[in-house]
């Protein structure tokens, strides 16, 4: 029974809409200010030019509040979340935390995703803390938002799975401070695998897309949740 209950979390399965889902607790709602605060600094550091002595006066009040944090008990990982059981289930901790689309996560832009009408779609901006080439998105970003927007578009394959490989066409550079818009689809599932085709938009113009595979580990997704074997030495 335990087995399937934790196969029915790690269905992917966004949890989310064409608008960002509240917080499902004070607790993410806490952290999904400070989050914000977070990706809102980052980008000023990045992007300004202060007197040396500030940028050493917020690094000093910034340790104090690091020392603080770390203080306290953490937990390390998702599924350690899940098992303390005051957190969420893995959908909403992935809603929270996914490096990409974590609205709790300040390494996260965010980017939305939604299913609808047999398609899926996202929309994400990117600030100066993401460029690569000039005025425009690292294309090692492009390729992290294609993978988690795909690795959420092949729910509409109904066999969720781990990617493959992605095949990726930059056709011109993706611009920061813009509203990308990103639409998906499963083209076709074979046996374990689900072939998943992706566009993204920057005022209606197409910037790039990638094909993607990914594969149902055996045993299920739920296998994911148990430990890790280790290697021989």
């Amino acid at each position: 029974m335990m087995e399937k209950t934790v196969n029915e979390q790690l269905q992917i399965d966004p949890f989310s809409s064409e608008e960002i889902t509240p917080a499902i607790s004070a607790e993410w709602e806490a952290k999904r200010r400070v989050a914000s605060a977070l990706r809102e600094l980052n980008e000023l550091l990045v992007s300004s030019n202060p007197p040396i002595t500030d940028l050493h006066a917020l690094a000093a009040a910034l340790e104090v509040n690091v020392a603080s944090l770390a203080s306290h008990p953490r937990v390390l990982g998702r599924a350690a979340f899940v098992k303390d059981g005051n957190h969420g289930n893995f959908r909403q901790l992935a809603h929270e935390l996914n490096p990409l689309s974590g609205i709790s996560n300040p390494l996260a832009p965010p980017m939305n995703i939604w299913l609808e009408n047999g398609l899926a779609h996202g929309r994400v901006t990117t600030g100066w803390a993401y460029e690569g080439p000039p005025e425009s998105l690292h294309g090692g970003y492009v390729a992290a938002i294609f993978d988690q927007f795909m690795g959420l578009a092949q729910a509409l394959g109904g066999q969720p799975g781990m990617t493959g490989t992605l095949a990726i066409r930059y056709l011109q550079r993706t611009p920061l401070n813009t509203e990308l818009v990103l639409k998906g689809w499963v083209e076709k599932v074979e046996g374990r695998k689900t072939s998943v085709r992706a566009e993204m938009r920057a005022n209606n113009m197409l910037t790039a897309t990638c094909d993607g595979i990914f594969v149902q580990p055996l045993g299920g997704m739920g296998s994911l949740a148990r430990p890790a074997a280790k290697a021989d030495h």
